[in-house]
């Protein structure tokens, strides 16, 4: 076989969000504090919002693509008390699933019956499933008939390693097995962990390719790019749930691997994927990231201390389909990419010189010629409450910086840039799921309509966090308009 060459596109990209207060107690974070002091418990529980108020959370309209990121700058804040008007749960970008919903969904996502779910429950959500667009009859005939409350409840006092699921208001509705009685990487923590990633992504994928630009069958590579660590004793980090979740979303003639950076892994994951369109080794890549359930409540402290409700009450997922130039779709630079190698060390200020200064260089831009900077996109309204302060603010003070460092534009001029090539941030705090792809989506409809140009996407990973270096990461790519497209439009 004689491979050749080809401009990669980005055809496509699909969010999913759960909304799940029930499992914020499940949250890393939560976890550990609630253990510590039990009336945090019952404080958090209090915080809780509701379905609804979460779907009319402005940032989340904005990561579903019903609002542009710079209508989050025209309204006030407090955004949770602001509510958008006229929203739904679907938006153009993806939807946000209530959390009865999602616990049938890790049930049609179980394959070897880890989960219990309440008959009298699932009854129930079994027929609001059935009208969701996104699952099937044999998705439907996975949830089984459920087990009587009492058995579910004889069961929890006697298992002790079994995991309840109760929904916001308390009410058990399941359960999560643990499938080894001494590995903890099999315990149920961990699975329901893995679970929801597995969940979070398939749905993503199954609504990005019910778009119809890709179909299934078409995709020869899935890359996983979250931070689930699936496995057990013998292979703790094996992962691979690429492959899990191209199976469940029917793309049978796929193969697929995790590629794992951290918070940088969907920007890795999707240079590889253009790498490998580019090269002719596969015509179809899909890039995938599932949730991260560990941070749920990640700064509920914060958040009760304000008198805040718990805003990281949702789970995220991302679906992303690259394939060769078909005169449409934004060009993927591979010729502009990024890296942070290993001798730049771990200054703010030189990361952002390798993922930024040294790509543009090598084409003679300026600063000014990327249209937008696609950075971390942290919702401040979640991080400031803790003490985490406004991260994209951060980010865009540094880049402005550096552009007048450069000489390209001078210390006055600085908000005036921050303000032109950045953006507010509105992503929830799902690690990998909050670096640079959120934007992807406004990225795509910016260019095919034409008013937009480019996009630098960059992200950043924190090494250290695995105790086996004190490196960060980083990597960044250019999305550009297809000129075929903008020629045969103009």
């Amino acid at each position: 076989m004689t491979l050749q060459a080809t401009q990669p596109v980005v055809q496509g990209v699909r969010y999913f969000l759960a909304h799940t207060p029930g499992l914020v107690h499940y949250g890393s974070k939560p976890v550990r504090e609630i253990r510590k002091d039990p009336s945090l418990g019952e404080a958090l529980r209090a915080h809780l919002r509701s379905f609804a108020d979460a779907v009319a959370y402005p940032p989340h309209q904005v990561f579903l693509g019903k609002l542009a990121p710079e209508t989050l700058d025209e309204i006030p804040r407090p955004w949770f008390v602001a509510r958008a008007n006229g929203v739904e749960s679907r938006g153009p970008c993806g939807e946000i699933m209530p959390e009865e919903e999602f616990f049938a969904l890790l049930k049609i996502m179980d394959h070897f019956e880890l989960i219990w779910l309440e008959e009298d429950f699932l009854r129930d959500v079994r027929g609001r499933l059935a009208e969701h667009p996104l699952i099937t009859e044999a998705d439907l005939q996975r949830l089984g008939t459920g087990v009587p409350a009492s058995r579910l409840t004889a069961h929890l006092t006697a298992e002790g390693g079994a995991l309840p699921l109760r929904l916001a208001d308390g009410r058990l509705v399941g359960c999560m097995h643990r499938a080894h009685d001494e590995d903890p990487s099999l315990f149920a923590d961990v699975l329901l962990e893995n679970l929801a990633a597995k969940a979070t992504a398939a749905m993503a994928l199954r609504g990005l390719l019910a778009e119809g630009s890709v179909r299934a069958e078409q995709v020869e590579y899935v890359i996983g790019s979250g931070e689930e660590a699936v496995g057990d004793r013998y292979q703790r980090g094996g992962g691979n749930l690429a492959k899990a979740v191209a199976e469940v979303c029917g793309c049978t003639g796929a193969s697929g691997a995790d590629v794992k950076a951290f918070c940088s892994g969907p920007v890795h994951a999707i240079v590889v994927a253009g790498a490998l369109v580019s090269s002719g080794v596969f015509r179809q890549v899909a890039v995938i990231g599932g949730c991260s359930l560990a941070k749920l409540g990640m700064k509920f402290q914060g958040h009760l201390k304000h008198d805040y409700p718990i805003l990281e009450d949702v789970l995220a997922g991302v679906a992303i389909t690259i394939g060769p130039d078909d005169g449409e779709s934004p060009v993927l630079r591979l010729d502009v990419v990024g890296r942070h190698p290993v001798s730049a060390g771990s200054a703010q200020q030189a990361i952002f010189e390798q993922l930024i200064a040294v790509p543009i260089a090598r084409q003679n831009w300026r600063f000014a010629d990327i249209d937008k900077f696609a950075t971390e996109l942290h919702n401040p309204e979640i991080t400031e409450p803790a003490g985490s302060g406004n991260v994209p603010l951060l980010n865009y003070r540094i880049i402005a910086s550096l552009a007048a460092v450069r000489g390209e534009i001078s210390r006055s001029e600085i908000p005036g840039f921050m303000a032109r090539h950045g953006m507010p941030g509105f992503s929830p705090t799902q690690g990998h799921i909050a670096s640079a792809v959120p934007y992807l989506g406004h990225a795509l409809q910016g260019m095919r309509a034409g008013s937009l140009r480019n996009t630098m996407f960059l992200a950043k990973g924190s090494l250290f966090l695995g105790r086996m270096t004190q490196m960060s990461d980083g990597l960044s790519f250019v999305l550009e308009r297809n000129q075929s497209s903008h020629i045969s439009s103009s």
